[in-house]
């Protein structure tokens, strides 16, 4: 579905344009057109190869979807993967944005995802010393939106790690802990997928050799690498706090597990005491005088009631029951 397709020249915008136009603006000097779609249909996709003469294994990944965050060059021309992370009904939900650059274009394709961009085309706008930078300009506005919408995330994942790290010593609660931490750490691995990669691809964006379209914009680039590197540190961070919380609970598993243990021997002891009074008795042998004495009955339970109650406060003392 087509959102916008605007021209824009000398950092101001032109008019909207019709598709099948586009191939004629592109032609004017100083000029590029924006075009934003939002999960395009293959007809629609291939009409903009056709308009914006699109490489074509660039164009085959954004057929195919579901890619790795890249950042490729085609000749002039730049392609790039990012993932948009967001919660929806407490799921972390993955889309993708597709964005072709060259110096004449931007296209942004915007799949499986209900966030849009339309906040980052009215900052562009309200910027036209930026905004003559040309398509570059709106190349790193799109980055810098998909980063800097990580940080929610990232900080909705590091509420949830602190709730789970208050009840870890709450008793009974270290199984459904460490059912919440592994749920969390999926969640943690998506938003990892999502940013290491792009960091990695991020690189290629400034210092040293960068491709031609890029080199006047370097250091906003730059910029959305050190946002990149903070979350991929907090996330690593989060990673690690999840890892111990995990060995704690099983910790306490264990302990809570010995502490039942401990009350079954203690009980287990008692009633062997009792048990072993009552089998020595109940042998019957013919020399037992304890057996015709008139008190040997009621003599008997009070000793067994005795030593169990001995043993009981022993115990519970110790801390065993």
């Amino acid at each position: 579905m087509l959102i916008n397709c605007v021209a824009y020249q000398d950092g101001k915008r032109l008019c909207d344009v019709p598709v099948e136009r586009i191939s004629d603006f592109i032609a004017r000097e100083d000029c590029f057109v924006w075009v934003a779609l939002k999960d395009p249909t293959p007809e629609e996709l291939d009409l903009m190869q056709a308009e914006f003469n699109l490489h074509e294994l660039a164009v085959e990944d954004a057929h195919h979807g579901q890619q790795r965050p890249k950042i490729e060059e085609y000749g002039d021309s730049l392609f790039a993967v990012l993932h948009m992370v967001e919660f929806r009904d407490g799921e972390l939900v993955v889309g993708e944005l597709d964005i072709f650059v060259e110096e004449s274009y931007v296209l942004s394709m915007r799949n499986r995802n209900q966030q849009d961009f339309l906040g980052v085309r009215a900052r562009c706008e309200r910027e036209p010393q930026m905004l003559r930078q040309g398509s570059a300009f709106v190349f790193y506005a799109l980055m810098d939106a998909v980063v800097d919408r990580y940080f929610p995330v990232l900080e909705i994942l590091e509420t949830e790690l602190e709730t789970v790290e208050e009840q870890i010593f709450t008793q009974g609660s270290a199984r459904a802990n460490i059912q919440r931490l592994y749920e969390l750490k999926r969640k943690v691995m998506v938003l990892k997928h999502a940013v290491a990669p792009l960091m990695e691809a991020s690189t290629k964006l400034y210092g040293g050799r960068v491709p031609r379209i890029c080199a006047s914009t370097q250091e906003y680039f730059r910029d959305v690498y050190d946002h990149l590197i903070r979350i991929n540190t907090s996330i690593d961070g989060i990673r690690d706090t999840i890892g111990t919380a995990i060995q704690v609970n099983l910790s306490m598993v264990a302990i809570e597990e010995g502490e039942v243990n401990k009350r079954l021997a203690a009980w287990a002891a008692i009633f062997a005491v009792a048990t072993a009074f009552c089998g020595i008795w109940g042998m019957n042998f013919q020399e037992m005088p304890e057996l015709k004495w008139k008190y040997g009955y009621p003599a008997a339970l009070a000793i067994i009631a005795v030593v169990c109650g001995y043993m009981h406060h022993r115990f519970r003392k110790a801390g065993w029951l």
